[in-house]
């Protein structure tokens, strides 16, 4: 990916994690003013980038359609399936990089879509293999069987194709 693909990538993750409650939106607002920095512009996205910390918070919702759609891109609020499979390939993308551990990811997975998301079925299923590794006598391999297989299925997620949202599921 170039500088500029992967700065929107980014602030599409940032949003989705902040839509889920994971991210501040001051956070959002630094993955703006980095798109505009990987040369990315637009009025939407420089106003998102010139919130202060004080009025990220307040304007971030207001702000974040506009600022994605100068990028090309759209978002789902984690407000239905298609904002936690949103949430979920950040995170898988987050796990493949080493900013989380597979037994994080799992977990986050499991807390945030139970088993009800189709996605991310199996990394709520390996969640609860995780579980019982903790109650049963602990063998590294064991453990060393389940990051793998987690890190195979956030590879999966994360070359999934992403389906459109649903107008129900849209944050603006």
């Amino acid at each position: 990916m170039t500088p500029d693909e992967v700065a929107a990538s980014e602030l599409l993750d940032r949003a989705a994690l902040w839509s889920a409650g994971d991210l501040r939106a001051t956070e959002v607002v630094g993955a703006a003013c980095d798109a505009l920095v990987a040369g990315w512009d637009g009025p939407g996205l420089r106003a998102l980038a010139a919130c202060t910390r004080g009025e990220a918070d307040y304007d971030v919702p207001d702000l974040l359609p506009e600022a994605l759609s100068d990028l090309g891109l759209s978002f789902s609020a984690v407000v239905g399936a298609n904002g936690q499979e949103a949430a979920a390939r950040a995170l898988a993308r987050r796990t493949l990089a080493g900013d989380l551990t597979p037994r994080e990811f799992t977990f986050w997975v499991h807390q945030r879509c139970g088993h009800e998301l189709a996605l991310t079925e199996r990394l709520a299923e390996l969640d609860d293999e995780y579980d019982l590794l903790e109650f049963g006598t602990r063998s590294d391999r064991a453990a060393a069987r389940l990051d793998a297989e987690v890190v195979s299925e956030a590879r999966r997620l994360v070359a999934c194709p992403h389906v459109p949202a649903d107008a129900g599921d849209s944050l603006s």
